[in-house]
This record gives structure tokens, C-alpha cells and sequence, in this order.
């Protein structure tokens, strides 16, 4: 599928989603979106350091930004701002905003490679779970480069990773697992090499947490704790951090 066809996908997905799009918000939303909160809140537990530092901070692929919300929250201080490609996501924020108790400094429909920011004007960029969903990574990662500050951060979390030889696997049990949207897995040593590419330092940490885990997956996901040897070599959730140097 086209980089163009996996956009068009995308976007329509929050313009007719049943219980996603626009105005439509019920229980089963909330308790699905705050499970997944749950994961998230162990991520800003981890990397709070990078956090609680930065004045300016940019989510890519936020969907309705429930994330952004969570970290305007947590990091009063700092100018908090979610993005999504799709207008028919961004627009729901405010509705998060009253749940969570945090007001963004602002919500912007663009694309993961095309961030309508100056260059050198964001401490911290963040990715929560979405940049699978990214089909140009190389000019995602020059963009990102492009506007974070020397020294700035931009962190990928909680992505589903795999080694190239495996990928055409797990690739498949991800598409049979939810259809509805274009999902795929990020093939981190690659990624790592675009970085490099770009001028961003990378390091990968590999993250098999058991939160919000099903049946067999939390089988799997704990061999993974277990025998940490296989996180290398599986697919396994990830934690990309990039640094612009």
C-alpha cells in the first residue's frame, strides 16, 4: 500500500469510526483510551527527567491527544502542543482536556513529516504508539531533526519493533489483529540507520511490558522479561530515544 493510500486510510478512520470520530465519545472509549493510559503513565515515570527539562513539547500522531493532555498535566509549565494528520482527531481534544484536567497550548492537524514549527523550537518531541503508523520515516526523522533545539530529544514509545527476519510474520499478525486501520511494525535497526543518516543519535530500549496485555500475549510478553536474550532477536515492543546533536 501507498505511503498516499495509508494516509487517506488513516485519516478516514477518525472521520467514520464509530466510537472514534467526531462527537462520538462512550464508556467503552474511555476505559479502552485510559487502559492505554496506563502504559503511557509508565513511560513519563521513565524518561521524567526528559520531560520535566523541556519548555516546548510536540506530540506526532496523537489522535485525539489524550497523551498530550497527560503530560500538560503532569508538566504544567512547559508549552504543550498534539498533532495528528488527521483534523477529524485533533478536534475531539478538548473533550480529553475535560476529562484529564489540562488545557494544550495548542492542536494542529499535519503530517508526521511536514511539522509546521520553526526550526530549532522544540525542546522535546514525542510518539506514543503511533509511529508505526508513519510511512516516510526517513523525512519524518529529517523533519523532527529539523525543528528540535541542539541537544533536544524526540522519543518514539511503546512501538511494536522487529528484526528484518522475522518481519513478514509478525507483520502479518499485526494486519490480521486489527484491519480496520494500516498497522505494521517498526523495524528498528533501519530506523537507527536513518537516524544516523540525518544526524540524530539513537538508542533502543526494549520495553515487554505486561500492562494491558491479553491471554497470550502476556504469556509471550513475560519469556521476554524472562529470557531477556529474546527481546533482541522477537518482536517486541520498543523505546526508540533520538538525540539531536
Amino acid at each position: 500500500m501507498s505511503i498516499e493510500a495509508r494516509e487517506r486510510r488513516e485519516i478516514s478512520f477518525w472521520s467514520e469510526s464509530e466510537s472514534e470520530r467526531p462527537g462520538a465519545f462512550g464508556l467503552d472509549l474511555l476505559t479502552h483510551k485510559m487502559s492505554e493510559a496506563r502504559i503511557f503513565l509508565e513511560k513519563l515515570e521513565r524518561y521524567r527527567d526528559l520531560f520535566a527539562a523541556a519548555n516546548t513539547i510536540v506530540e506526532l500522531g496523537g489522535g485525539q491527544c489524550w497523551p498530550s493532555c497527560m503530560v500538560k498535566h503532569e508538566f504544567e509549565q512547559a508549552q504543550v502542543i498534539g498533532t495528528d494528520i488527521a483534523p477529524d482527531a485533533v478536534v475531539s481534544a478538548p473533550q480529553w482536556e475535560h476529562v484529564i484536567g489540562a488545557r494544550l497550548d495548542g492542536r494542529v492537524a499535519c503530517r508526521s513529516n511536514a511539522i509546521p514549527f520553526a526550526d530549532g523550537s522544540v525542546d522535546l518531541l514525542f510518539v506514543f504508539a503511533a509511529a508505526h503508523h508513519f510511512g516516510a520515516h526517513r523525512s519524518t526523522l529529517h523533519e523532527i531533526k529539523r525543528v528540535l533545539v541542539p541537544g533536544g530529544h524526540a522519543l518514539y514509545l511503546h512501538e511494536p519493533g522487529s528484526r528484518d527476519w522475522i518481519y513478514p510474520l509478525a507483520l502479518k499478525r499485526v494486519m490480521a489483529k486489527r484491519p480496520v486501520v494500516s498497522e505494521d511494525l517498526l523495524r528498528y535497526p533501519h530506523l537507527v540507520e536513518l537516524a544516523t543518516e540525518c544526524g540524530l543519535d539513537t538508542r533502543v530500549e526494549f520495553s515487554p511490558t505486561l500492562t494491558y496485555r491479553a491471554g497470550v500475549e502476556t504469556v509471550y510478553y513475560l519469556a521476554l522479561q524472562k529470557l531477556r536474550v529474546l527481546q533482541r532477536v522477537l518482536p517486541c515492543t520498543v523505546d526508540l530515544v533520538f538525540t539531536k546533536r
